[in-house]
């Protein structure tokens, strides 16, 4: 089926499959496989994961369109009535427009490509360390240590109002070394309260500074937030990283007040490795 396909869309389907849909019902013959089976993989699934879910449910109709186009199996596997023997979804989030994970390597490599601008390279670290765009436009020299690759975000600078410790990939942190070459040359000195990306006034500089090389590129149906979201559903569909990590590399509020006082440690080794598989993912 994958011919002629790109090779992360391959990868991201083959991915889905074996985290959801092989540990379930993975060793049945393709001809045993009806809309009770299809259940089965969608019932852990359907409320945490709703969007995986669905994307899960329309791959395995069309393995199975295939299947029968191909004369593997003798009928065609109606899976309309599958949706009604799950519970209703009934919270839908409203996203602003991201990127496809399968599409951000090339994108990345693309967007590495261009001249060295501050738009261009905000842009390139919100993507790596999947932080808000404010944290990255904002962001002041004396917050990260290079050495040891991490960026320690103060509790007033996050949305949630508690600090925020950004391991960084090897990508992240010669990025980084590379501006704080450029702005040692052209300021004779990196001070700690320094602005990383400042416009003429020594202000951060805006939303749309990033969102314009988004554009520049012809790319309408993303924002620069959709990053984050990019990055969830790669983690989703990708690894077997636990949701609950994946929410401190993003820096997520825990709603469940119980589970939030239990919940002592941040994950970091965990998370970092997490963002050294991100980066490398993007191929930075």
């Amino acid at each position: 089926m994958k011919g002629g396909w790109k090779d992360q869309r391959h990868v991201s389907w083959i991915s889905s499959f074996e985290r959801h849909v092989f540990p379930l019902i993975g060793a049945r013959a393709v001809t045993a496989i009806d809309s009770a089976a299809v259940l089965t993989v969608l019932e852990p699934i359907w409320l945490t994961v709703p969007d995986t879910a669905k994307r899960v449910l329309q791959r395995i109709g069309t393995v199975l369109d295939f299947a029968h186009i191909k004369g593997f199996v003798p009928e065609e596997v109606s899976l309309r009535s599958v949706t009604r023997g799950l519970p209703r979804q009934t919270h839908q989030v409203t996203h602003r427009a991201a990127m496809r994970h399968e599409d951000t390597p090339a994108f990345m490599k693309s967007l590495s490509a261009l001249p060295s601008t501050l738009g261009r390279d905000a842009l390139r670290l919100t993507i790596l360390t999947a932080v808000r765009s404010n944290e990255a436009r904002k962001a002041v020299w004396g917050e990260f240590d290079l050495d040891k690759a991490i960026w320690s975000i103060p509790a007033s600078r996050m949305k949630m109002k508690e600090a925020h410790v950004v391991p960084l990939a090897p990508e992240a942190v010669k990025l980084l070394r590379a501006l704080r070459q450029r702005h040692l040359e052209l300021h004779g000195a990196v001070k700690p309260q320094s602005l990383l990306f400042s416009s003429r006034r020594d202000r951060p500089i805006s939303d749309m500074t990033m969102l314009k090389v988004l554009r520049d590129m012809k790319i309408e149906d993303a924002t620069v937030h959709g990053f984050r979201s990019t990055f969830t559903d790669w983690v989703a569909e990708c690894t077997d990283v636990p949701k609950e990590v994946a929410d401190k590399a993003l820096a997520h509020q825990i709603a469940n007040a119980v589970e939030a006082a239990y919940r002592r440690t941040d994950f970091f080794e965990r998370r970092r490795v997490l963002m050294n598989e991100w980066a490398h993912f993007l191929g930075t």
